[in-house]
């Protein structure tokens, strides 16, 4: 645990945003080259249209006669957030977002905790190998807050060149879930995830005479309100659905109205078809409001819809969940393994499973003080979630934890 600890804080304080992973992967493979690992990197490459680029993305491969092979995957990259957690450890790293704004950097959502989950599972394992035989691919994705981490390391002929799995294994920390304690659940575990961007044209204009153009700022506006209405009144109240504007840019000077607004939308479902009706419905909702506004046919807003930035919902196989729950009851105890649930978070794992033909599953590591969550559910005052500045894993258990459950697991995938 010393050397466990020292290494995640070491993470945590040197966190790297999506496609900039270097460091981070180098540390990572070099640790695990340490364990006896047959390590590759820059595995991975980001499609854009006609540009390809390499990704940071690492694998390492324990192989130790005939069985299976097993795939663990951890995530590396951090999150555009300012920390504010007030730790010795907290990180003071300043980047720019992928918008080139200045931007705080912040392993936000645990994958500090993730990586040192897997290399701490990568030294039980190493050290082991008389109790399992088989296989064993240790994967580092990048950019999976951006989700199209995996998707670039698919892309790259991770299975053509590694070996496809016959298992896929990962976890997630969990603020909800108190430390000592894991979660596990078959089937539907989280939603798709699907980028947009619309793009509200009109005509700049100088702000003191707005009759003079077409206010891209005010119709990007009412879009906003009037997209809140797609799912509460187009979609079927059964259909789980989340659809979030996340970014707003327009506009340089204050008495001046812009040419035009972009917005950065988030959606979240778990119907492929209830996504493609949504997407309809934020066009239909985009020209509604330019037609409304007097904009020409040639200056209607533009709706695009991400080729990289999507990710489908992670769907946990019941069978196999079934296994590792029973693994988890006689490792931690049935008082500290709870049924997960279904969340409208979104993960790009799932693409690992080749569209559900390799039995994957991700569980939930719980991270939260026990009495601190205790109380919250009390109160009903909320600890600090995932992606928030304020998120603090309490490190020591949620890792010995997390180090327990992956081993035990991996070594019953590989009795």
């Amino acid at each position: 645990m010393p050397a466990l600890v020292e290494t995640y804080k070491d993470f945590h304080g040197h966190p790297e945003l999506s496609h900039h992973e270097e460091q981070t992967s180098a540390k990572l493979a070099a640790d695990l080259r340490k364990l006896g690992y047959q390590v590759t990197e820059r595995v991975g490459v980001y499609q854009d249209g006609a540009n390809t680029s390499k990704a940071w993305g690492i694998v390492a491969v324990l192989e130790n006669g005939p069985g299976p092979r097993l795939l663990i995957r951890t995530d590396m990259d951090a999150l555009p957030v300012e920390e504010r957690t007030g730790l010795d450890y907290a990180s003071h790293v300043q980047s720019k977002n992928a918008e080139g704004q200045p931007t705080g950097v912040m392993h936000a959502c645990g994958h500090d905790i993730h990586m040192t989950v897997l290399l701490g599972t990568a030294k039980e394992l190493a050290a082991r190998k008389s109790q399992w035989h088989g296989t064993v691919m240790l994967i580092g994705q990048p950019s999976e807050e951006t989700i199209d981490g995996s998707r670039a390391m698919l892309a790259d002929h991770l299975y053509e060149r590694f070996g496809k799995p016959d298992f896929v294994l990962s976890e997630h920390d969990d603020p909800a879930l108190a430390t000592g304690d894991v979660a596990i659940k078959g089937g539907p575990l989280l939603a798709s995830s699907t980028s947009i961007d619309v793009i509200m044209r009109g005509i700049g204009t100088h702000g003191a005479h707005p009759n003079g153009g077409k206010d891209p700022i005010l119709m990007a506006a009412e879009f906003v309100v009037l997209a809140q209405g797609i799912i509460s009144r187009q979609i079927d109240a059964q259909q789980p659905a989340v659809l979030t504007v996340g970014t707003i840019h327009g506009g340089l000077k204050r008495n001046i109205i812009p040419d035009e607004v972009t917005m950065g939308l988030t959606l979240r479902t778990y119907s492929d078809e209830v996504r493609d009706q949504i997407i309809a419905a934020i066009r239909r909702t985009a020209d509604g409001v330019a037609v409304t506004y007097g904009v020409s046919a040639d200056r209607m807003p533009i709706v695009n819809v991400s080729k990289t930035e999507i990710a489908p919902a992670t769907i946990n196989d019941p069978a196999f969940a079934e296994r590792l729950r029973k693994v988890a009851i006689a490792t931690l105890g049935a008082q500290h393994v709870a049924v997960g649930e279904s969340v409208m978070g979104s993960e790009d794992v799932g693409l690992f499973s080749l569209n559900g033909t390799i039995p994957a599953v991700m569980f939930r590591l719980g991270a939260s003080d026990p009495g601190k969550l205790a109380e919250s559910m009390k109160t009903g005052v909320s600890l600090p979630s995932l992606h928030s500045p304020l998120f603090a894993p309490v490190y020591e258990p949620t890792i010995r934890t997390g180090v327990t459950s992956l081993t035990a697991m991996a070594l019953d995938v590989l009795k």
